[in-house]
C-alpha cells in the first residue's frame, strides 16, 4: 500500500498490527537461522491488517499466495505482488467488492465458502477472525509442511489447534504477542501527545521493530524449552504478560 506509519486513529493500529505480526515471524525464523525471504505464505483476511501483513511479507521477500474474505479465498500461485495488492486494497476499500472479482481479474483459483489452510505453505498468517483455524485445519497445515504461524487476528486458532502446533514444534506466535504492535503504537501515540513531540515515519518503523524485537526476546526468555532450541512461544507470552502486569501492580502498591 506504501502509506507508511502515521498517527491518526485506527489506521495506524491496524498497520502496525500487520507489520508487527510479520516482524514477529521474522524474529522467530531468524533465531533458528532462517528468514521470511523465499517462503510461500498464506494470509487470511483482506482488511487492513491482512493488507499490511501482505505488504511487509513482500518487502521481506516472501510470497503471499492467498487472501480471504467472508465469501471465500483466492489462491494465486504466482503471488500477490504490490500491483495485485493495490487491486485488493481498491476492491475492499472503495468498491466494497468480493475477492471473486480478483480471481476473475487475474485468472486464479477462487474457493467459495472456504478457508485457505489446506493450501501447502511454509508460513501462515491468520489475519481475519477468531477461531478461524480449527484442530483439523491446524493438522492440515502441519501435514503440508507449514513451519511457522503468526497470529494477526485476535485468537484465530482454537485451543486444540494451538496444542497441535506446539506438539509439532511449529514456530507459533500467539496473538497476544504477535499482534501487539498495534497496541504498542497506541501507547507511542499517547506518549507523543503528552510530550508534544513528533516522529518521522522512519523513526516509527524503527520503534515498532524494536518493540517487536523486545516482545520476541521476552517470549524466548520465558518460553525456551530446557535442553532444546525450541521455544514454546505460548508459554513465553503467557508468563511474560503475567510478569509485566504483576510488576506494574507491585510498582503501584496494589499488592
Amino acid at each position: 500500500t506504501g502509506k507508511g506509519l502515521a498517527f491518526g486513529g485506527s489506521l495506524i493500529r491496524t498497520e502496525a498490527t500487520g507489520y508487527g505480526t510479520v516482524y514477529m515471524m521474522e524474529d522467530m525464523l531468524s533465531r533458528v537461522g532462517d528468514h521470511v525471504e523465499g517462503k510461500t505464505c498464506l494470509v487470511s483476511g483482506a482488511g487492513n491488517v491482512a493488507q499490511y501483513a501482505t505488504e511487509k511479507i513482500n518487502d521481506l521477500g516472501g510470497k503471499v499466495v492467498t487472501m480471504s474474505d467472508s465469501s471465500g479465498f483466492v489462491y494465486d500461485r504466482d503471488g500477490i505482488d504490490a500491483d495485485k495488492l493495490a487491486y485488493i486494497v481498491d476492491l475492499k476499500t472503495h468498491r466494497r467488492g468480493s475477492l471473486d472479482e480478483y480471481a476473475e481479474e487475474y485468472g486464479v483459483e477462487y474457493h467459495a465458502g472456504a478457508h485457505p489452510w489446506g493450501v501447502p505453505c511454509d508460513l501462515a498468517f491468520p489475519c481475519a477472525t477468531q477461531n478461524e483455524i480449527s484442530r483439523d485445519q491446524a493438522r492440515a497445515l502441519i501435514r503440508n509442511g507449514c513451519i511457522g504461524v503468526s497470529e494477526g487476528a485476535n485468537m484465530p486458532t482454537d485451543q486444540e489447534g494451538i496444542a497441535d502446533f506446539v506438539d509439532a514444534k511449529v514456530l507459533f506466535a500467539p496473538s497476544k504477542a504477535a499482534n501487539a504492535g498495534g497496541v504498542a503504537i497506541s501507547g507511542l501515540e499517547m506518549s507523543q501527545n503528552s510530550a508534544r513531540i513528533t516522529w518521522k515515519e522512519e523513526e516509527l518503523q524503527e520503534l515498532l521493530r524494536e518493540i517487536m524485537h523486545g516482545i520476541h526476546d521476552k517470549c524466548v526468555e520465558y518460553g525456551e524449552v530446557p535442553g532444546s532450541r525450541y521455544v514454546d512461544y505460548v508459554r513465553g507470552a503467557n508468563i511474560a504478560g503475567f510478569t509485566k502486569v504483576a510488576d506494574a501492580m507491585v510498582a503501584y502498591g496494589v499488592v
